[in-house]
């Protein structure tokens, strides 16, 4: 093919990933799509997607949530996207560029944004069958596949970012999962040697193995099959796997630059000046990981790159501001791997001559903070792991002296009353947001200048929050301070149906007694809303109010009764977890862990006769997944006939009470924890509230059961037992705080029963309580005040509502099996229950041990009402 003459000055990109997609936005935000031909030449068969979040396609998110590209700006800005045909020659004499496909643009400016490439270290084996890297959404696909088939252990080379993420995303899909790092520590460029300790103890506590301070030495490969069967390390040990990862790092993809004669750096990236034109050809532009900016470093991050495509668009648009050159960007960063919050920023590690060090240390909890502080007082920098809640405010101040001592920043709730430091004490240079630059004072202009009344409209008009996503927390404080600072009232309420706040609503059910959610929108509902159908916020919160209160209010406590039944979430809705192939898991409740060998065996059969894969969760039960709607109340049947009932997995209520085996077996154990455990889960069982409740009961200091990562948590001491409360294992870990000391059986009971009940009267909708006991005015202090000391005068109506909902207990599952009526939700077509006609159905697909989505079969009846019927007799 021959090139197609420009009739308007043409530019070419080359690669289309996140730094592409910003290079675009960048050209059409100063009208250049308007004024020049765009091309862009994509090696990947997908437009640009969020590499950030890559991992998170295991959990759930397809290729098309991590689509960064709007297909309608491509089409109004006229942008030729050409997805899976990659640049392989230019020609810079002529300013040609031939993609694979054959086809020949000439260009006038040229940009490569071909990104980087994993290293994959050249140790024998490398290629077998079973090697891959993490680096595409066709990479993720390929592990998957390979993983659910062929694999049970996988190792990942390599514990940066990346490495840890994929030894995730192996853990997620069922495999036994192991980190081989070279360092002597995980994550080396961003954590010191303090840091690491505290993220490894975490990481091996998830379950998976980590060997550091050891290198590949060789894939052991099967002859037969060209598979991979193991690895041996530098040390001389052996790992049996049979999947392994490379993620040791990458390396600047500058073969097209070499190959067309532009400079590279000794090490890799096309050489570039601080208006990121290549030093070789004023024509051709280098951006993202590909370029070797002019202070010698080549940036992995993604904040770097998009200042980089300001800085080039900037510069082909003829703008002349020294404040568009990138001579250097902040490396600071903010992750969650593998559920821990890690951090890090400025001068994280502690290079600026005669600073000092602020350290906080907890390695039961997985805490790790230090503060890198000049002579002055000046904050240079930082490490933050396992609570990185602070990350935004910290960066912010880099640079400067704090209001406040470096100490009272990184201490935790509860160890020093540390000192919070909200949106006004950040000066209006403070970087905000580091992926788009945006500072306090443009966000502020955003309220006050472009009436920008909520987090998404600021972020719309600031670009602020739209990248990594680390910094929404801090705009959303920003939002609502400027708002409050203009005299604007902020719309606390639930919803767009009510002006209420959950705090209030409840309040008002509980007073008024009310049991209906229809009454309480018609009497207490916005104007608008009244009369309607409601919304998706407000119903379950409602249903969760309605559902705490029940035995006290007068209404039922089933959450499936009548009107209870529309407001319910999906699990709610057929009381078992809804899962990712759209067939339901079973959790039976396992109080404490305890379980009779005649139980176990209840749960094999159950298993085996109806198909399910079996699993024992982090909370010491059994899962059973696979199973169809139709199938739920015969599973439930033969359960509740063994003397099983409902865990709640589905529910936003308690799930689990963990226990170790305390001192009736333990010999470091001094009280018994596992009674103990037994009678917390029992007596909280059903319980409703605003989010999901975890708890766990050590039977020492040992702290086995990790009952310091629970909403409450109890640990035994010779003189009784210790209550914890407000901790989170989960999307943001936080370590709990201790509330009270010593305390005999009863007084546990009682304070649990009223910090459960003032939680469930404050919290706002969704929140944990780690969530709710940091942002509660007075944070812990007050909350001991008032569940210890009664300082509202409130504890005796606490205790009697828990009372009522020990005393008004109904398993729910025995409720459904019971009730024809309640039966007749559980079929897959409602409108032919009892139809014997031939319908789809599901078959295993394959053993136990390497769950997968079922294979389609036909000739399986689904049950009829009468077989539903049937299998649920009890009596």
């Amino acid at each position: 093919m021959t090139a197609t003459p420009p009739t308007t000055p043409t530019i070419v990109l080359v690669g289309h990933g996140m730094v592409g997609q910003r290079f675009l936005e960048a050209l059409a935000e100063r009208g250049l799509t308007r004024t020049h031909r765009v091309v862009v030449l994509c090696e990947e068969p997908r437009p640009a997607y969020d590499r950030v979040q890559l991992t998170s396609y295991f959990s759930g998110r397809t290729p098309e949530d991590l689509s960064m590209t709007d297909m309608a700006f491509i089409e109004e800005h006229g942008v030729e996207l050409r997805v899976g045909d990659p640049a392989e020659t230019v020609d810079r004499e002529s300013r040609k560029v031939t993609a694979r496909s054959g086809l020949v643009v000439g260009y006038d400016v040229l940009v490569l944004a071909t990104g980087s490439y994993p290293f994959v270290p050249p140790v024998p084996g490398k290629d077998a069958e079973g090697c891959f890297v993490y680096r595409t959404i066709e990479d993720l696909l390929a592990i998957e596949a390979y993983a659910r088939t062929r694999a049970t252990t996988g190792a990942v080379v390599g514990g940066g970012l990346l490495g840890l993420e994929a030894a995730g995303a192996l853990k997620g899909l069922g495999l036994t999962s192991h980190i081989v790092e070279f360092a002597p520590r995980l994550m080396p460029v961003q954590v010191d040697a303090g840091g690491g300790a505290a993220l490894l103890r975490t990481i091996e506590g998830m379950g998976l193995s980590v060997h550091t301070g050891v290198g590949t030495q060789e894939i052991v490969v099967d002859e037969a099959s060209g598979a991979v069967t193991g690895m041996k390390l530098s040390d001389g040990s052996e790992l049996a796997t049979d999947l392994v990862v490379f993620s040791a790092g990458v390396r600047p993809r500058d073969q097209l630059a070499r190959d067309c004669g532009l400079t590279v750096g000794e090490r890799g990236g096309i050489s570039v000046d601080e208006r990121c034109r290549t030093v070789t050809d004023p024509h051709v532009f280098a951006i993202g990981e590909c370029a070797l900016a002019a202070d010698g470093r080549v940036y992995g991050l993604v904040a770097p790159g998009y200042e980089q495509a300001e800085t080039a668009a900037a510069t082909i648009a003829a703008e002349d501001s020294d404040q568009l050159t990138f001579t250097g960007a902040d490396l600071s960063t903010k992750l969650k791997l593998l559920g821990v919050d890690v951090a890090s920023f400025g001068d994280a590690h502690g290079t600026t001559e005669d600073c000092l060090d602020v350290v906080y240390s907890d390695s039961r909890a997985g805490l790790y903070k230090k503060l890198v502080v000049g002579r002055d007082g000046t904050l240079l920098g930082g490490i933050l792991v396992g609570d990185a809640e602070a990350y935004g405010t910290l960066r912010a101040f880099t640079g400067s002296v704090p209001p406040v001592s470096p100490e009272s920043l990184v201490l935790p709730a509860g160890a020093g009353a540390p000192v919070q430091l909200g949106p006004s004490a950040l000066p209006d240079d403070a970087v905000i947001c580091s992926c788009h630059n945006v500072t306090k004072g443009t966000i502020r202009g955003a309220v006050t200048e472009h009436s920008c009344t909520t987090v998404p409209e600021v972020k719309k008009c600031t670009r602020a929050g739209t990248g990594c996503g680390s910094c929404v927390k801090v705009l959303g404080q920003l939002v609502t301070a400027e708002l409050e600072a203009s005299g604007v009232e902020v719309d606390k309420g639930l919803c767009g149906c009510f002006a209420q706040t959950r705090e209030e609503l409840y309040e008002i059910v509980g007073a008024l007694r009310i049991t209906s959610y229809r009454e309480l929108l018609d009497r207490h509902g916005r104007d608008g809303a009244r009369g309607g159908e409601g919304c998706e916020v407000c119903k379950p919160a409602v249903g969760s109010i309605i559902a705490s209160l029940a035995p006290s209010i007068g209404a039922s406590g089933y959450v499936l009764e009548g009107e209870q039944a529309a407001l319910q979430d999906t699990n709610d809705h057929f009381l078992a977890n809804l899962q990712r192939n759209g067939s339901y898991s079973v959790v039976p409740r396992i109080p404490g862990g305890e379980i009779a060998p005649e139980k176990l065996i209840v749960i094999g059969e159950v298993a085996r006769d109806f198909g399910l894969y079996t699993k024992i969760t982090g909370g010491q039960r059994i899962d059973m997944f696979g199973a169809r709607v139709e199938q739920l109340p015969l599973i439930w049947a033969r359960l509740v006939d063994a003397g099983f009932e409902s865990g709640h997995a589905y529910g936003k209520s308690l799930r689990t009470v963990k226990s170790c085996v305390g001192q009736t077996w333990c010999r470091y154990g001094v009280q018994d924890s596992v009674r103990m455990a037994i009678d917390l889960e029992l007596r909280y069982r059903g319980l409703r509230s605003p989010h999901k409740l975890k708890s766990a009961v050590s039977g020492c200091a040992r702290e086995c059961a990790e009952a310091q990562s629970k909403d409450f948590g109890v640990i035994a001491t010779s003189n009784g037992w210790n209550l914890y409360v407000g901790g989170n294992g989960g999307a943001t870990p936080r370590h709990a705080d201790l509330l009270a000391q010593d305390l005999s059986d009863a007084e546990l009971v009682r304070l649990i029963d009223r910090f459960l009940m003032f939680y469930i009267r404050t919290a706002d909708k969704l929140e944990r309580t780690s969530t709710w006991l940091e942002r509660i005015p007075g944070g812990l202090d007050h909350v001991r005040d008032v569940v210890v000391h009664d300082s509202l005068g409130i504890c005796d109506e606490l205790e009697s509502l828990m009372s009522a909902h020990v005393a008004h207990y109904r398993d729910e599952w025995a409720e459904t099996i019971d009730d024809p009526e309640k039966l007749a939700r559980f079929v897959s077509f409602v409108n032919a229950p009892d139809t014997p006609d031939p319908v789809v159905g599901f078959v295993p697909e394959r053993d136990q041990m390497k769950p997968d989505l079922p294979l389609l079969d036909i000739g399986l009846r689904r049950p009829s009402q009468d077989d539903l019927l049937e299998g649920s007799t009890r009596r």
